[in-house]
């Protein structure tokens, strides 16, 4: 039974900080592909940054690189997003995605729907 626990989130005033942690269980967690996605209202769901657990490649999007983190603790399981420098268009609804798609670079640049498990998501709000 493959379970992605999220924690964190939050409100946070603009310039601020929030980190997200996801704990994962049920499933081959090394040699996989994680990803944290958000989604605003009226809007698509983005991928915000990747992270291979085996090779530790990461990739982030445009519009976060240089504010956010992605991390892996392969002995926890666990994946984190540490978010700095927080503007109100980061606003969103964040989710875990897990068992990504894997290539010999690092994760895939494909889209939400090649993650096979999602946790349920946690709402960060900067204002």
């Amino acid at each position: 039974h493959v379970q992605l626990v999220e924690s964190g989130g939050g409100s946070v005033q603009a310039g601020g900080s929030v980190r997200l942690s996801c704990a994962a269980s049920g499933y081959t967690y090394n040699r996989n592909c994680m990803a944290w996605f958000r989604q605003a209202p009226g809007k698509e769901r983005e991928g915000v940054a990747r992270i291979a657990t085996g090779s530790g490649n990461t990739y982030y999007a445009d519009s976060v690189k240089g504010r956010f983190t992605i991390s892996t603790d392969n002995a926890e399981k666990t994946v984190s997003l540490q978010m700095t420098s927080l503007k109100e268009e980061d606003t969103a609804m964040c989710y875990c995605a897990a068992d990504g798609l894997l290539t010999p670079e690092g994760c895939s640049l494909a889209g939400p729907g090649v993650y096979s498990y999602w946790g349920q998501g946690t709402q960060v709000t900067v204002s």
